[in-house]
């Protein structure tokens, strides 16, 4: 599961990173205009990045310091993002602007679910 976590920490410090930042001006644009095609602002772009940056230090955090609870929250805010992502690019795109959030998706519930604080809940 360390694997797991580090993939979407990696994954999603980068998705985050240019949401929050712009940095990336080519992918940036693409993402704004999906997000523009979604009826959604920049504002709620940048959100969704701060939740995903926050999900992200959560999986790196609860790798570096073997914290379960941790693992739970960043899972947990992982796939809902994707989640999210996957309901939108459903909705106004095509299956294969979706696939990278089912990815994604099925990475963060393997890491949810199979969490004991997760477990212990449901």
């Amino acid at each position: 599961m360390k694997i797991i976590s580090l993939v979407l920490f990696a994954f999603f410090s980068f998705a985050s990173s240019i949401k929050l930042t712009g940095w990336q001006k080519k992918v940036f644009q693409i993402q704004l205009g999906f997000f523009k095609n979604y009826g959604l602002s920049r504002t709620h772009m940048f959100l969704i990045g701060l939740i995903e940056s926050v999900s992200a230090l959560n999986l790196l955090l609860s790798v570096l310091i073997d914290n379960s609870l941790l693992n739970a929250l960043g899972a947990i805010g992982i796939l809902f993002t994707s989640i999210g992502a996957i309901f939108f690019h459903l909705r106004f795109d095509t299956l294969k602007d979706a696939l990278p959030a089912i990815v994604t998706l099925s990475l963060s519930a393997a890491l949810a679910f199979n969490n004991q604080y997760v477990y212990n809940v449901i």
